[in-house]
């Protein structure tokens, strides 16, 4: 049994999906289940007046309040469509739907933003009392919007084509959540740099310099987390501009499991003040149980030049009144020199010839680990006390100039 469900990102789409779930025959009863689910997640959420019409509840607002930071308003209609209630006592929607923002902003220069098609789909809400991690991470199927604009000045600044989020969730032969495939998508980012310089001079004229007065690019991100052994596969996180470069993200980590994620929701809800030493001792020591639980089997960090590392060689080597070639040569003297204040002599050779490759022909740089065998966080974070030998127990390496597998 497969069902799409979604996960927040951090792309504005989380204001909108503070209000996930679906409809009863009382709308008060409702919005009242949903403020309790999301509670256990660690968000205080007040909600305007509700009302039912068939399948569809209207809601007048909502206004979303987390531990150390300012209450965020959305002062808008919620429609929930498609609204059922279960025997059990849950959930169903269709969709959550608000209207299109259309707001303009700014003092000095008139600013305006919109934003339309905001959509949250496949809204589950557990039963009453049921609050555990895994039910919790399975509250939304699909988050959306079509296209984001921003002007300056009657004058497009800032464009984003559309932005998704999605899960599937598979199911074991008892119902069990097993596993989550999810993806983000933010498509077709624009953006026009241009007027920068106008409050930062400066910034406006490397801006220039490196001739990105206009961006384009994407963002996409694939994520599977196996629920047995809590092992979350980042299969890809990818900035990717044209003319720029990609900056590529993986990683394969084992010990999230829902029983870790309970802990975080716990301390999230708690009512504790954060600042306080009993909160602080409790963090501790859950983060340091949630090192011992994590483990790594490999992590990546690559760089894919598409234009943007030689503009900066020529930039910098302007600036110090060098041609490229001498100031090239003059950086990879000093790498060496660099590393040495590590005071860890066998980064030297890890270092060093990559980058002093990378130098001579910019076209890609990694950095990776990939212990020996799957290491937890905590026996790594002690492994730090000896540099040289915390370099054996990651397998890290770092690479130049090679193509992408």
């Amino acid at each position: 049994m497969i069902k799409t469900t979604g996960l927040m990102t951090a792309t504005g789409l989380a204001a909108f999906a503070f209000a996930q779930p679906a409809m009863a025959l009382d709308a008060q009863t409702f919005v009242d289940r949903v403020a309790t689910v999301y509670k256990a997640m660690g968000y205080d959420m007040s909600f305007g007046e509700a009302t039912a019409s068939g399948d569809t509840i209207t809601v007048d607002g909502v206004t979303v309040t987390m531990t150390g930071m300012d209450p965020m308003a959305l002062d808008t209609e919620l429609t929930f469509s498609g609204v059922v209630e279960n025997e059990d006592g849950s959930y169903f929607a269709d969709s959550l739907t608000v209207p299109d923002v259309d707001v303009d902003f700014g003092d000095e220069h008139a600013g305006h933003l919109t934003l339309v098609d905001i959509v949250a789909e496949d809204l589950w809400l557990p039963p009453e009392g049921q609050t555990s991690a895994e039910v919790l991470v399975q509250v939304v199927g699909r988050m959306a919007t079509g296209p984001l604009t921003v002007t300056r000045d009657g004058v497009e600044v800032i464009k984003i084509d559309s932005m998704e989020a999605t899960s599937e969730f598979a199911y074991d032969a008892d119902d069990a959540l097993e596993s989550i495939h999810s993806t983000v998508s933010i498509a077709n980012i624009w953006a026009d740099l241009s007027t920068v310089g106008e409050e930062e001079p400066e910034a406006g004229a490397v801006i220039a310099a490196l001739g990105l007065t206009n961006i384009s690019g994407n963002v996409t991100q694939t994520v599977d987390w196996t629920m047995a052994d809590g092992r979350m596969a980042f299969e890809q996180f990818l900035i990717d501009f044209a003319d720029i470069g990609a900056l590529q993200f993986t990683a394969d980590i084992s010990g999230f499991t829902l029983e870790t994620l309970d802990k975080l929701y716990a301390m999230q809800a708690s009512d504790l003040d954060p600042t306080s030493e009993e909160a602080q001792a409790q963090q501790m020591m859950a983060g340091m149980e949630i090192a011992q639980n994590l483990t790594i089997s490999g992590m990546s960090l690559r760089y894919d030049d598409a234009g943007l590392a030689p503009k900066l060689l020529d930039m910098f080597a302007a600036q110090s009144g060098a041609d490229r070639a001498s100031f090239v040569e003059g950086l990879k003297a000093m790498v060496p020199a660099m590393v040495a204040e590590s005071g860890v002599p066998a980064l030297n050779d890890v270092v060093v010839p990559p980058v002093t490759d990378f130098l001579d022909n910019p076209q890609s740089l990694e950095v990776a680990v990939k212990p020996p065998s799957p290491t937890s966080v905590l026996v790594i974070a002690a492994a730090a006390a000896n540099p040289a030998g915390l370099i054996q127990a990651l397998g890290l390496t770092v690479t130049a100039n090679t193509k992408t597998k």
